[in-house]
């Protein structure tokens, strides 16, 4: 499973797993197995230790304590289409880790924004007092 560019997940590194939906469904829901556990073990995982770190790192419910990430996909009728889903959501959270944000330089603002901004402001006052009483 290609993550990004430079990331990839090899298919037997994690476990896709056919169970039975939750909830109502009719007769269907007793007999078919569509919805699917996906499990994946982050310590025994081919990603780099700084992105393990920051899974591990991270507070979301579908990661265990124990380190194991469990993703249970239930929203489509067919099997494939949660077999998808639990792919994608999986691919999501790993990015989710490996997205740093650049982190922001402190800029000041200009002379001449600065100046425009109080002149802004002195029409916007000017436009405000005309609205007052009018005397005759």
């Amino acid at each position: 499973m290609q993550i990004s560019r430079h990331i990839t997940i090899d298919d037997s590194e994690y476990e896709l797993r056919a169970i039975r939906s939750q909830g109502a469904g009719g007769q269907n829901v007793n007999k078919v197995a569509s919805a699917i556990h996906l499990r994946m073990d982050i310590q025994n995982s081919s990603l780099a230790q700084e992105y393990k770190d920051r899974l591990l790192a991270l507070n979301d419910h579908r990661i265990t304590a124990s380190g194991l990430i469990i993703i249970k996909a239930q929203s489509h009728r067919t099997q494939e289409l949660n077999r998808q889903e639990a792919i994608m959501r999986l691919r999501a959270l790993i990015k989710s880790a490996v997205y740093t944000a650049k982190p922001r330089k402190a800029t000041r603002p200009t002379l001449g924004s600065k100046k425009r901004r109080l002149e802004g402001k002195k029409q916007r006052g000017q436009k405000k007092s005309l609205r007052g009483r009018v005397d005759h």
